[in-house]
């Protein structure tokens, strides 16, 4: 089995995993970078997955299985965004054509992630693995993952005798999470869009290496884990929901005015606010994960709000108390509440005796 990406945490845990498989033989870790952390005695070959050396590494090694997970959104250390998709998508096309001329190559393993679908304002409720994308993603680490399946979808073609799956995966989170939407949830507040409050979903990191493992695994009665999954925990939460549970207050900006507090987010390094991120935090998304459970046969251990949870409880306490700041917002919504109530009340009560009088 030949690994990509080990460099990161994630990636790491799941090599160590696999490494204590007894159906697995050997394990080859490839990245750009030397990992920090150890492989659980894979062998780590540091080479570019844009560069024809990879060819070699599958040809010398007579690499069977292939998970590739250095497809990401985050960048690398010194590194910017023209780096990061050059590695998403030249350095993905570079090991397909890798893959596609090696005989031994049976499996392959591609991370990618729900982000294909967009978040736009007339998206459907939830979106199936057949959905199309009400618009395509103009740039990215959503375009790098649609310009990343498409060459799988390529690859798959000419060779039919190799089983391919692809794992969408909703947003990662758990003690350890790397992505611009985990570190968007650690800042002291949270930045919001006036007016919307967005559905969300989260997969643990556990559940990731469960299906990583099941994924890249020989299937159960000879058929293939083969085709494009949507991996998600159950349930969904809505913006507003995460931030009172971090004990975060928000702070609700006019659409046209976040593209600024993205960019000077960025400017300082706290995060990248991305235009893909703004959308989604705007309009949500939400996957159906039947083709998970009955086709390829997992079930997450976490769900949603569990998988947020103990993100929640690694990141530390946010500047209010979670239930202080749950009882406040109630608060606010029973006087409100109220208020409607009472104007309500009032408007019925002079209609009955604005219809008294005319009588």
């Amino acid at each position: 089995m030949l690994v990509t990406g080990v460099a990161r945490q994630l990636v790491g845990r799941f090599v160590r995993r696999v490494m204590r498989d007894p159906g697995v033989d050997r394990v080859i870790g490839v990245d750009a970078v030397a990992p920090g952390h150890p492989l659980g005695g894979a062998a780590f070959v540091r080479a570019d997955i844009r560069q024809p050396v990879i060819g070699r590494l599958l040809a010398e090694y007579g690499v069977d299985t292939v998970v590739h997970m250095d497809v990401t959104a985050t960048k690398p250390v010194g590194g910017g965004r023209t780096a990061v998709k050059e590695t998403n998508v030249i350095g993905t096309m570079q090991l397909l054509g890798a893959c596609q001329k090696c005989p031994t190559v049976r499996r392959l393993v591609v991370r990618s992630s729900t982000s294909v679908y967009g978040s736009a304002p007339r998206d459907p409720a939830v979106f199936t693995e057949t959905t199309p994308p009400k618009s395509l993603p103009s740039g990215g680490f959503a375009k790098d993952v649609t310009e990343v399946e498409g060459y799988v979808r390529g690859f798959a073609r000419r060779r039919p005798d190799v089983a391919v799956c692809v794992l969408r995966f909703a947003n990662i989170l758990g003690p350890e999470a790397d992505s611009p939407l985990a570190e968007y949830f650690s800042l002291p507040v949270l930045p919001t869009v006036l007016g919307h409050d967005p559905r969300l979903q989260f997969v643990h990191e556990d559940d990731v290496l469960d299906v990583l493992r099941i994924a890249s695994s020989e299937p159960r009665g000879g058929s293939l884990n083969s085709g494009t999954f949507n991996v998600a925990g159950d349930g969904v939460l809505t913006l507003s929901q995460c931030a009172r549970r971090l004990g975060r207050p928000t702070v609700p900006v006019l659409l046209p005015a976040v593209t600024w507090v993205g960019t000077a987010l960025r400017t300082v390094g706290v995060t990248d606010f991305s235009p893909e991120q703004i959308r989604l935090l705007t309009h949500g998304r939400v996957v159906s994960t039947v083709q998970m459970r009955e086709t390829l046969g997992f079930t997450p251990a976490y769900t949603t709000a569990e998988a947020f949870a103990d993100f929640a409880r690694h990141r530390g306490p946010g500047l209010l108390p979670p239930e202080v700041l749950a009882a406040a917002v109630d608060g606010v919504a029973a006087r409100l509440g109220d208020g409607v109530a009472g104007r309500v009340a009032g408007a019925r009560g002079a209609g009955r005796h604005g219809t008294g009088s005319a009588g």
